[in-house]
Order: structure tokens, then C-alpha cells, then sequence
């Protein structure tokens, strides 16, 4: 009994110590990007950066459904475009008692059609940026994961889903001006021009607390049964059939989570950027989502914000350096972590860097096992309690 208890206090003050280093480091960056990075980065790049993080909150999404539940989703730009429009389509309203905003007269609308008058309410906003891609998401997920259908097959779903709703919103020149998208940088909210720099400081502030918020949703989702339950998911759905669970509606729950994620970052991207249209739903930019989880490492969470940041401002200074070709390194990019980097960044600094530099200093390489059995102080009573009955026996 009491080595029972010894146990349990020993695997608490683990938790606690790994729960403090990892919140120390939260705060470590949050207050690099929030205080240091306004000093130090001029506006142009401040205004990329915050960019960059309103998307790795989409890269998070990504990592959850797909690196935790193994559901690689090629769609996510639905759920991005869906975030952008419900925030855009608040602001093209913020205008004076009678006007509707200007591009309708081009098409010869003189009344404001029904589905817009809702986004006078800033509270409906909100409510539209997280539900509505969520429940998209859900109600797709639904019908795809009652019939079992995963793998490559979800993915080119997901794809197919994607190419519908980018042709659907390009033809909605009457409804939401079509192709040419909603343009907000001149445009007023909360009685303050979106591109002016007070603004922009603003939402560079709240993008920060919005990825933070994220990734502890993230990582207590991943932190208990319902991350264990994911985990099997992925490596073994049947035996989790088996042991009496149904993963349809855990994969209906991940993958609305996932898609409210994608819309908060995509309303965040469209206030920083000044616009949005329907090339959010082209198939390459759902395609680079996957590409940052995947150069961080999916099934960290940390790898995939990683990821994100790095590929985003590799592709910026490439693109500024070699406008003609950077694309092409962006593929090699790709091509090399597949090849060489399987698990990404991250995973390589666990498994091969964390190694090397315990054995410069001397210490014993870490038994890789899963999930850290040998430093389990539980699982070292259960076996010492078992060899204990066998030698009884």
C-alpha cells in the first residue's frame, strides 16, 4: 500500500515538474512575440508574423486530426474560408444607417441580401467564426465516417469537398462579389480603419492569445484518455472496435474541433491580410497546411506551430530573393524531410539529436519505448509486483 502511494506521488511530481517546464516555456515565447517582437520588427514584418501565427493555429487543427487520429485532411481550406468570410462580411457592414457595401452595385443589388443581414451582430460573428466551420466540418465528417471510410479515401473526400465549395464560392458574384473576395483594409471596425497600424498591433496581440488558447485546448485534448483514445484511432482502430468503443463519433468530435480551429485562424489571417476570396479553398494552399505539421513533426502539436513559422518565412524570403524559383524549393523542402526527416523537425531532435547530446555529456541513450514505459513508475510496480507473485508461485 504504501509503495502503491510512493508510486502515485512520484508519477504526480513528474507531471507537475514536466507541466512547469513546458508553461515556463509558453510564457518564455509568448512574451518574446507579444513585448519583443513589436520593439524590433518593423511594421511590414510584424504584420507577416502575426499572419504566420493565425495560421499555425490552422496547422494545430491539422496536427490533431491528423497526426493524433491519423486523419489526413486535404479540405481545410474550407473551414479557413468560411472563418475569413464571417469576419469579413461583419466589417463590409460597419457602414452608415441604409448603405450596403459598395460592390453589390456593380451587380445591381440594391437590397441587402438575408444571409449578410445576421453579421450586423459583432456576438453572431463570433458565434458564425467558430460554429459554422465547425459544424461544416462535422456534418461532412459525419457522412464520411458512419460508412468507415478512412485512409486515402477520406483524403481525396476531403479534396473533392474542397473543389466544390472553391466553385460554388467563385460563382457567387451577387452574394459575396465572387472571385474578387471581400476587401476590408479600408474598411472600419470598431471605428478604426483595418489597415491602420493600431489595428493590426491589435489583432498581432490577439493572435498570440488565440495560439496559446489553442494549443493548451490541443494539448489537454492529447493529454488524457481522449488523446489515448485518438492514438488508438490511429494505430488500430478495429482492436478499439473491439475493445467496445465506436470511433465514429470521437473522429465527428476531432474533426469539428479541427475545422472551428481552421475558422478562427482564417478569420484572424483575413483582418491582418485585408482580404479574403476563394483562393483559401484552392487545393494547394489546403495541401500546405499538411506540409507545415508535416516538416515540424506531426503528433507534436509544438512541431506543427514549428513548422508553420519556418515554412511560411522561408517561403517569404525566397520568394523576395527568387521570385522565379522558389517554389521549387519549397517542394525539395518537402522532399527531403519525407525522405530524410520522417517524423519531422521535432521527432528528429527526440529521437536522434536529444541522443547525441546526452552522449556528449556522458549519459546512456533512453530506451525508446511506447508510450514511456520504462520511465513509468506504475508500470515498474505492476512488473515488480508480478515477478514478486511468480517466484511465489
Amino acid at each position: 500500500m504504501n509503495d502503491e502511494i510512493s508510486v502515485l506521488a512520484k508519477t504526480k511530481q513528474q507531471k507537475r515538474k514536466k507541466l512547469l517546464i513546458e508553461g515556463a516555456i509558453i510564457i518564455g515565447f509568448s512574451l518574446l512575440f507579444a513585448l519583443l517582437m513589436p520593439l524590433i520588427l518593423p511594421v511590414f514584418r510584424l504584420k507577416l508574423l502575426g499572419r504566420f501565427l493565425a495560421l499555425a493555429i490552422a496547422a494545430l487543427g491539422i496536427d490533431l486530426i491528423w497526426g493524433y487520429t491519423g486523419l489526413l485532411s486535404l479540405g481545410h481550406g474550407i473551414f479557413f474560408a468560411l472563418g475569413g468570410y464571417a469576419l469579413a462580411m461583419y466589417i463590409k457592414l460597419q457602414l452608415p444607417a441604409g448603405e450596403i457595401p459598395e460592390f453589390f452595385t456593380l451587380y445591381g443589388v440594391n437590397d441587402l441580401p438575408g444571409l449578410w443581414k445576421p453579421f450586423y451582430s459583432f456576438p453572431f460573428t463570433v458565434f458564425a467564426v467558430i460554429i459554422i466551420p465547425g459544424i461544416v466540418a462535422g456534418l461532412l465528417g459525419y457522412l464520411v465516417f458512419r460508412n468507415r471510410i478512412k485512409g486515402v479515401y477520406f483524403s481525396i473526400i476531403t479534396q473533392a469537398s474542397l473543389i466544390v465549395f472553391f466553385n460554388f464560392f467563385n460563382g457567387q458574384q451577387q452574394l459575396i462579389n465572387g472571385t474578387n473576395g471581400l476587401n476590408i483594409e479600408s474598411d472600419k471596425i470598431f471605428g478604426a480603419v483595418v489597415g491602420s497600424p493600431a489595428v493590426q498591433l491589435a489583432f498581432y496581440e490577439i493572435t498570440i492569445l488565440f495560439l496559446i488558447a489553442t494549443y493548451l485546448l490541443c494539448r489537454w485534448l492529447t493529454s488524457g484518455r481522449f488523446g489515448n483514445l485518438l492514438i488508438a484511432i490511429r494505430d488500430d482502430e478495429v482492436r478499439l472496435r473491439f475493445s467496445g468503443y465506436n470511433p465514429t463519433w470521437f473522429k465527428v468530435l476531432v474533426f469539428s474541433i479541427s475545422g472551428a480551429l481552421a475558422g478562427i485562424a482564417g478569420a484572424l489571417y483575413t483582418v491582418q491580410t485585408g482580404i479574403i476570396t476563394p483562393n483559401f479553398m484552392d487545393v494547394a494552399f489546403s495541401i500546405e497546411m499538411v506540409i507545415w505539421v508535416a516538416v515540424g513533426g506531426r503528433g507534436t502539436l509544438i512541431g506543427a506551430i514549428i513548422g508553420t513559422l519556418l515554412v511560411r518565412l522561408g517561403r517569404t524570403l525566397l520568394s523576395e530573393q527568387f521570385p522565379e524559383v522558389w517554389l521549387f524549393f519549397q517542394g525539395a523542402l518537402f522532399l527531403i524531410v519525407v525522405t530524410v526527416l520522417p517524423d519531422g523537425i521535432v521527432g528528429w531532435v527526440r529521437t536522434i539529436a536529444w541522443d547525441k547530446i546526452r552522449a556528449l555529456f556522458g549519459f546512456p541513450k533512453v530506451v525508446a519505448t511506447y508510450p514511456s514505459l520504462e520511465e513509468n513508475p506504475e508500470v515498474e510496480l505492476e512488473r515488480e509486483e508480478f515477478e514478486q507473485k511468480t517466484m511465489k508461485d
